[in-house]
C-alpha cells in the first residue's frame, strides 16, 4: 500500500504545476530519495554493468562460430613454365569454423572474480543508500527543528504582544511608567528579526531536502509531524552496542581483499594449459582450366564434355583439438603475483586501521546519543520550571508587585529553554542517524510498512 502511495506521490511531483504542494512523512521522503536520487540511480546502474561483465566472461565458454566468404578473379594466373599457366580465372570460397573451449582455468577463475566484483558493487550501492538515508533524515529533522523554533518564537511574540498591550493600557491609565511600556516594545522588536531568520532557515532546510528527493524547487513541501513526536523514541533509546560487522567501509575492504585473492589465483591459472576443440568446413569452387595447353598442342587435348560443370567444387572438412601450454613469459607472472600480494598487504593494514576508526566512530555516536538523551530530560524539566517562573512573574507584574525587567527576563529564559529542548531532541535524532550509518543499518521498507499497518 505504501509503495502505491509513493508512486502516486512521485507522479504528482512530475506534474508541471507552478504552485504544487506535497505533504511528506519521513518514511515517504526516504523512499522517494532511495528511488529518485541520481546517486542511487548511478549505483544501481553500476550493479547492472557488472552483471553484463559477468555475462561476457561466461560467454568465453560458449562455442565460437565464424563464417567467411571469398571471391577472387585472376587477372594474371600463375605460370608453371613460360606460356603454361594453371588455376581457374574465377574462384569462390566459403568457410565455416567452430571453436569450443574444453578446459580454460583462467575463465573459471575470472567468473569467481566477477561474482566478487558484483558483490562489491552491491555493497557500494548499499553504502550509497545508507549515506542517503542519513542525509535525508538529517535534512528532515532540520526542517522540523526550524519549524519548531519558528513556533516557539511566534508564541514568544504573541505572549510579548499581550504584555505590550497590557502595559500600554496600564500606562494610559497612569498605573505603569512609560519606561515599562517602552521596554515591552523593545522586547517585542527584538523578537521579530529572529522570526525572519527562522523563516529563512525553514526555506533553506526545505531546499536541501528537495535536493535529496529530486523535487523541483518551485514545489512546496510540507513535512508532517514535529520533533515532539519523537520524544518517546528518545526515552526508549538506551540499548546500544558497538557493532561494526555491517559497516560499509569494513565490508568494502573485506570484499576488496577477496577480490585480490581471486586476482592472485587468476594470475596462477595463466600458467596452466588450455584445451579447445575446433572444426572447419570449406566449400570451394574453381573454374576449370583449359587442359589442352598442358599437352603442348600435341594430340589435340580433348575438350571438356558439354554437360560438365564450368566449376570444380570441393568441401574439405577438418576437426581436431588444440592444447596450449605456457612455458616461459619472462617472469611477468611472478612479478604480477608479487604486485598483487603487495596490494593485499597494504589492504590488510588499511582494514585494521579502518576497523579501529569505525569502532571509535560508533562509540562517539553512542556517547552523543546518551548525552543528547540526558540533555533532553534536563531541558524538559527546565522548560517546566521556566514556564512556572514566567507565570509567576506575569502574575506579579499584573498585580503591580513585579517589574517589567523581571517579566522580560523570565520570558527570555522560557524561550531559550524551549529552543534548547527542541535542539536536544534534534541532537539525539541526528546522533541516532549517525549511529545507524556507522553500524551499516539499511532502510527496511517492509518493516516500516508492517509498523504502519499495525498502527
Amino acid at each position: 500500500m505504501k509503495r502505491i502511495l509513493v508512486m502516486i506521490l512521485v507522479g504528482c511531483l512530475s506534474l508541471s504545476v507552478a504552485e504544487a504542494q506535497v505533504s511528506l512523512t519521513l518514511d515517504q521522503a526516504i523512499e522517494i530519495a532511495l528511488s529518485d536520487n541520481p546517486t542511487i540511480k548511478v549505483a544501481n546502474l553500476e550493479i547492472e554493468r557488472y552483471d553484463y561483465v559477468k555475462k561476457q566472461t561466461v560467454a568465453s565458454l560458449y562455442p565460437m562460430i565464424d563464417v567467411s566468404g571469398q571471391y577472387s578473379l585472376a587477372l594474371r594466373r600463375q605460370e608453371m613454365a613460360e606460356g603454361l599457366s594453371f588455376g581457374g580465372k574465377n574462384t569462390f570460397n566459403a568457410t565455416a569454423s567452430l571453436s569450443l573451449p574444453l578446459f580454460v582455468p583462467s575463465v573459471y577463475r575470472q567468473m569467481k572474480l566477477n561474482e566478487t566484483q558484483m558483490a562489491l558493487a552491491v555493497e557500494e550501492a548499499r553504502a550509497t543508500r545508507i549515506d542517503m538515508l542519513a542525509a535525508v533524515r538529517s535534512a528532515y529533522y532540520n526542517v522540523l527543528l526550524a519549524e519548531q523554533s519558528m513556533k516557539v518564537l511566534q508564541e514568544a511574540i504573541a505572549t510579548t504582544q499581550r504584555v505590550v498591550d497590557n502595559t500600554k493600557e496600564l500606562y494610559e491609565n497612569g498605573m505603569a511608567a512609560e519606561y515599562d511600556y517602552i521596554t515591552a516594545q523593545v522586547q517585542l522588536s527584538n523578537l521579530k528579526p529572529q522570526v525572519l531568520q527562522a523563516q529563512k532557515g525553514i526555506d533553506l532546510t526545505k531546499l536541501q531536502l528537495k535536493m535529496y528527493l529530486s523535487i523541483p524547487e518551485e514545489t512546496e513541501i510540507i513535512v508532517i509531524g514535529s520533533l515532539d513526536d519523537f520524544r518517546d523514541e528518545v526515552l526508549l533509546g538506551t540499548d546500544y552496542e558497538v557493532n561494526v560487522a555491517e559497516n560499509t567501509t569494513v565490508k568494502n575492504l573485506e570484499l576488496q581483499s577477496e577480490l585480490l585473492d581471486h586476482q592472485e589465483k587468476l594470475i596462477q591459472t595463466t600458467r596452466m594449459p588450455t584445451i579447445a576443440a575446433f572444426g572447419q568446413i570449406s566449400y570451394i569452387g574453381q573454374e576449370h582450366s583449359d587442359l589442352s595447353k598442358l599437352m603442348g598442342g600435341m594430340g589435340g587435348g580433348a575438350a571438356a564434355p558439354a554437360e560438365q560443370s564450368k566449376f570444380w567444387w570441393q568441401y574439405p572438412i577438418n576437426i581436431g583439438a588444440q592444447i596450449s601450454i605456457p612455458i616461459f613469459a619472462g617472469f611477468s607472472k611472478t612479478n604480477q603475483l608479487r604486485a598483487v600480494r603487495n596490494q593485499r598487504a597494504q589492504l590488510d593494514i588499511q582494514r585494521e586501521y579502518a576497523e579501529r576508526g569505525v569502532v571509535l566512530q560508533v562509540q562517539a555516536a553512542i556517547n552523543n546519543l546518551l548525552t543528547a538523551r540526558e540533555t533532553m530530560l534536563s531541558n524538559e524539566l527546565t522548560v517546566e520550571q521556566a514556564q512556572k517562573a514566567y507565570d509567576i512573574s506575569y502574575a506579579r507584574y499584573g498585580a503591580g508587585a513585579g517589574t517589567i525587567l523581571e517579566l522580560n527576563s523570565s520570558q527570555l529564559t522560557l524561550t531559550q529553554a524551549q529552543l534548547n529542548y527542541s535542539q536536544s531532541i534534534y541532537d539525539y535524532l541526528s546522533a541516532h542517524a549517525e549511529y545507524e550509518k556507522a553500524c551499516g543499518v539499511d532502510y527496511d521498507a517492509t518493516e516500516t510498512t508492517t509498523q504502519s499497518e499495525e498502527e
